[in-house]
């Protein structure tokens, strides 16, 4: 059977019209994903290593690594050598820089990957990881425990807020569609979900935000990494780490979903159960992302769609390239977010927005009758 299409639910890349992919045209998109691949990679390892250099702080490659040698042979208890900054310059690349681009590598990769993973299981294009309320729902948490004062729990609620409004989201579709959960129905739960939590936080922000706090809380909502520190690195990473690897071996059982419901079961698939489990680890995921970073859009709408233009339709060759480019694309929009207007920053959301759109209404003129 030929994989189909997780954007449109066509055959990937006929060679004619109506024919599917001939093994040339499978070899050929399979070699290119290889050399995709190697190129993200490389872009990625001189990419991060120019983000650490760019800023106020006059930080060189040889600083970055006498840094990083220094701290990690502390970490691992080894005779460290002598770190050759100074401190305030030290300060700057092991405690400013360099967790917030781990950060941003972490959280990219994950965006992408869950908005590839929602598009197939939706069959939606235009589906992201915030589809279902879940971006809207972590907002809540968050503002919440900011108007509160006690910000340290943050990354908690941020992430509770996400689950709930999954789960509510779900739970509408389900009782709605009568115990099936139908794409259609999935989306439009989870749109009055986000409505729902969006009411809720505009409301607390209008009667409780003031003063400093306001502009925490509006930056958090627009997405930042300003904040991003080791300890919410990690937290990117170990859920990234987690999740990420049940996520990228679902390839196949994916193509099987673009396909529809009925073409998945005769395939032997559970629909109901691979959907709540899959759409539940994006929303861990997601919400693991979004208490680090807030909102940022267009990430995981725009890149699954920039690779199947490369490489086709077939996920197991779409999953790893979207986490490269999606890890590339923020941590270029966090580094530009940075040095844009020195010494003030922008949220990073506001660029990838400004970035995406455009980006996005090129892929659709490029996709050949659009969006079906």
């Amino acid at each position: 059977m030929t994989p189909p299409s997780a954007a449109s639910g066509r055959e990937a890349a006929p060679t004619t019209a109506g024919a599917p992919p001939s093994a040339d045209a499978w070899a050929r998109a399979r070699h290119r994903s290889w050399w995709v691949g190697l190129a993200l990679a490389v872009a990625l390892l001189v990419s991060a290593v120019v983000a650490l250099t760019l800023g106020p702080a006059d930080i060189t490659p040889a600083d970055i690594l006498g840094s990083a040698r220094h701290h990690l042979a502390n970490l691992v208890g080894a005779a460290a050598p002598a770190d050759p900054l100074s401190r305030i310059q030290d300060a700057i690349v092991w405690q400013g820089r360099a967790p917030r681009v781990v950060a941003a590598v972490g959280i990219g990769a994950g965006l992408a990957l869950t908005g590839t993973v929602m598009q197939a299981l939706l069959r939606n294009p235009l589906a992201d990881p915030y589809l279902l309320g879940i971006s809207s729902g972590a907002s809540v948490g968050a503002v919440a425990v900011l108007v509160l004062g006690v910000s340290v729990l943050l990354p908690v609620a941020a992430f509770a807020g996400a689950v709930l409004a999954l789960a509510a989201s779900l739970t509408l579709a389900g009782v709605v569609s009568g115990g099936r959960l139908t794409p259609g129905r999935t989306v439009l739960a989870g749109v009055a979900v986000a409505q729902a939590c969006s009411a809720v936080t505009s409301f607390v922000i209008f009667t409780s935000v003031q003063g400093d706090s306001y502009r925490e809380v509006l930056g958090w909502l627009m997405g930042t990494l300003g904040g991003a520190t080791w300890r919410s690195a990690v937290i990117v990473w170990v859920a990234l780490a987690v999740v990420g690897v049940v996520l990228l071996s679902a390839g196949r059982t994916l193509d099987a979903f673009a396909f529809g419901d009925t073409a998945a079961a005769s395939l032997g698939i559970h629909v109901a159960r691979t959907r709540w489990i899959l759409l539940g680890l994006v929303a861990l995921l997601v919400g693991a992302m979004v208490s680090v970073s807030g909102s940022i859009g267009f990430v995981g709408l725009v890149v699954p769609h920039a690779v199947r233009l490369l490489v086709g339709a077939r996920h197991v060759r779409v999953l790893p390239l979207a986490v490269g480019l999606g890890a590339l694309v923020l941590l270029w929009a966090d580094t530009a977010a940075r040095i844009v207007i020195e010494p003030r920053e922008l949220p990073v959301g506001i660029l990838t927005a400004a970035i995406g759109a455009p980006v996005f209404a090129i892929l659709l003129a490029r996709r050949r009758g659009g969006i079906a």
